[in-house]
C-alpha cells in the first residue's frame, strides 16, 4: 500500500487536529472529558467503525460497544482503528488483510472489537499503529504486537504475519514504557531511557548504521544522555528521539536521503523532524488548536499561582515569598485543612523544606503536575511522605528515575527505603542489577549503609545476580 494517504484524531476541548499523510481522509475525533468518539472521511475498509463502507462526511458518533467507555487514546493504521479506555482495554476495527484488528482472522471488523487473546488480563497503557500492524504497552512493561510482519516490524524473530497479540519475549526483563511505529518499523522507550527498534531498515530508520531488516528488538545507541522521547509515524520511515537534556535526534528517510545512524538536529521538539524531513511531510501526534480564548477552571486556577495581586496569604522560604490562597490549598491538601483552620496570619515562615521543593509543592496544588529536575525531586519525594500526599509520591517516583545512572542509583535506592516508595526501590533495584559492575565500583556502593547493603546483596543473590 501507499504510505501517502491520510488520517486524521480530532479532539475536542483542548481540540486537537494530527494529519498522517494527503490521500485518504478518515477523521478520529474523542470528546476530551467523556471519552466518546466520533469518526468520519474515508471508509472504504470500515476504518470509521460506523458498521458500514460509506464515507463519513459529517461526524458519527460512534457508540457501539464502547458506550460505557471513556477512550483515552486513538491510534490510526492505513486503514485500521485502534482505541484505548481509561480501564486499559483496546477496542479494534477496520482493515484486516493481516490481522492488525487482532481478531483471529483476516476478516475487515466493521464496528469496534475488543482485542482480547493475551491482553484478556492485561492492564494497556498505550497504543501505536504501523500500516497494517498493531503495538500495546501494558503495566508490567512488556509489549504486545499483531498484524502484518512481512519487515519483521513485529520483533518476534519472524515474518509471518500474527493474528491475535504476542508478546515481544526478547524484551524480556526490559520494561517498556512507550511504543511508536513507523511505516514498517518500531520504536520502543524502555523505562531506563534506553531505545530499540525493529522492523523494515530500507532508509535506515531504525538508526542501526546499516540498511539491513532487523526481526528482533536492536539497542539505538543515541548518545549517553537518556532518551524521554520517540517519534515515528506509519506513513513515514523517520524516527526521531528528544534526550533528557532537550537534544532533538532523526534518523531514517530524509528528504529523499537516507540517514542510518541517529544524528543531532536544531530542532527542540521531535514534530519539527517530521514537518521538515518526513515525505510526506506530517506531525507524527496530536496537534493542539486552541479553539477560543475560553480558560477552563483548572486553567484559570493555573493561572493564579503564586500571584500576589488576588492572594491572600504568602510563605517566607529561603527569604523568597510565595503567593497562595488559603481557600485552595485547604480544599486540595488536608495537611493545609487542618494548619490554616481558625490561623488569620498571612505570612507562614517555612524552614523545613528548601525554596525549590517548596514552590513545587505549592504549584502541584494548582496544576497537579510537578516540574522539578530528578535531583530536586528527592526533596519533594520527602515533603509527600511527610504530608501523606500519596499522588504527589507517585509524581516523584516517576520524575526520579528519570535521573538515574550508575553514580547515584545506591542514592536513590537508599531514599526509596527511606521515603517507603516502592515503586522507585524496585525500580533502582532492577537498573542497579542490569549495571551491576560499574554500580559497584561507585562511591556510593562502597559507603553504602549495612543494612541497605545486607538487603541489596540478599534480593541479589535471590535473583541469580552473582551466577557465573
Amino acid at each position: 500500500m501507499d504510505p501517502d494517504f491520510t488520517t486524521y484524531f480530532f479532539l475536542r476541548d483542548y481540540t486537537e487536529l494530527s494529519p498522517y499523510g494527503r490521500r485518504t481522509s478518515s477523521f478520529l475525533w474523542r470528546k476530551w472529558q467523556e471519552g466518546e468518539v466520533f469518526t468520519w472521511g474515508h471508509n472504504a475498509y470500515s476504518q470509521l467503525g460506523n458498521g458500514t463502507t460509506n464515507h463519513g462526511l459529517v461526524p458519527c458518533h460512534i457508540s457501539t460497544n464502547l458506550s460505557n467507555k471513556q477512550v483515552i487514546e486513538v491510534a490510526c493504521g492505513s486503514y485500521h482503528s485502534l482505541v484505548l479506555t481509561a480501564d486499559g482495554e483496546v477496542f479494534a476495527w477496520g482493515y484486516n488483510n493481516s490481522g492488525q484488528v487482532g481478531s483471529g482472522s483476516t476478516a475487515n471488523q466493521p464496528i469496534p472489537r475488543r482485542v482480547t487473546g493475551c491482553l484478556q488480563n492485561k492492564v494497556v497503557m498505550n497504543i501505536a499503529c504501523g500500516q497494517m500492524c498493531s503495538m500495546a504497552v501494558v503495566d508490567t512493561g512488556e509489549v504486545y504486537v499483531w498484524g502484518y510482519n512481512g519487515n519483521g516490524q513485529l520483533g518476534l524473530g519472524s515474518s509471518g504475519n500474527q493474528p491475535t497479540p504476542c508478546r515481544v519475549a526478547a524484551l524480556q526483563g526490559i520494561r517498556v514504557q512507550r511504543v511508536a511505529c513507523g511505516y514498517a518499523h518500531t520504536l520502543v522507550l524502555t523505562d531506563e531511557g534506553q531505545v530499540y527498534a525493529w522492523g523494515a531498515n530500507s532508509y535506515g530508520q531504525l538508526g542501526t548504521g546499516n540498511k539491513s531488516n532487523q526481526s528482533y528488538p536492536t539497542p539505538v545507541v543515541v548518545e549517553k544522555d537518556r532518551i524521554i522521547e520517540i517519534a515515528a509515524c506509519h506513513s513515514a520511515h523517520t524516527s526521531a528521539a528528544k534526550t533528557q537534556g532537550g537534544h532533538v535526534y532523526m534518523w531514517g528517510q530524509c528528504r529523499g536521503q537516507s540517514v542510518i545512524l541517529p544524528h543531532l538536529t536544531h530542532f527542540s521538539c521531535t514534530d519539527d523532524v517530521f514537518a521538515c524531513f518526513a515525505t510526506p511531510a506530517v506531525t507524527w501526534r496530536l496537534l493542539s488548536v486552541e479553539p477560543d480564548d475560553h480558560l477552563t477552571v483548572a486553567e484559570s486556577l493555573k493561572r493564579e499561582f503564586d500571584n500576589p495581586d488576588t492572594a491572600d496569604l504568602k510563605f517566607l522560604v529561603d527569604g523568597k515569598y510565595i503567593y497562595a490562597h488559603k481557600v485552595l490549598l485547604k480544599i486540595r491538601c488536608e495537611h493545609f485543612r487542618s494548619s490554616l483552620e481558625d490561623n488569620e496570619d498571612d505570612i507562614v515562615e517555612m524552614s523545613e523544606f528548601s525554596y525549590p521543593v517548596y514552590r513545587a509543592f505549592l504549584e502541584y496544588l494548582y496544576t497537579d503536575s510537578i516540574s522539578l529536575s530528578p535531583e530536586e525531586a528527592v526533596g519533594l519525594l520527602d515533603l509527600a511522605t511527610f504530608y501523606r500526599e500519596n499522588r504527589l509520591k507517585k509524581l516523584c517516583q516517576q520524575t526520579i528515575k528519570q535521573g538515574i545512572c550508575e553514580e547515584n542509583a545506591i542514592a536513590l535506592l537508599s531514599a526509596a527505603v527511606k521515603y517507603d516508595a516502592q515503586d522507585l526501590e524496585d525500580f533502582c533495584f532492577r537498573f542497579c542489577i542490569n549495571h551491576l559492575t560499574v554500580v559497584t565500583q561507585t562511591s556510593g556502593f562502597a559507603e553504602m549503609d549495612h543494612d541497605l547493603l545486607k538487603n541489596f546483596i540478599s534480593k541479589a543473590s535471590r535473583v541469580g545476580a552473582f551466577k557465573n
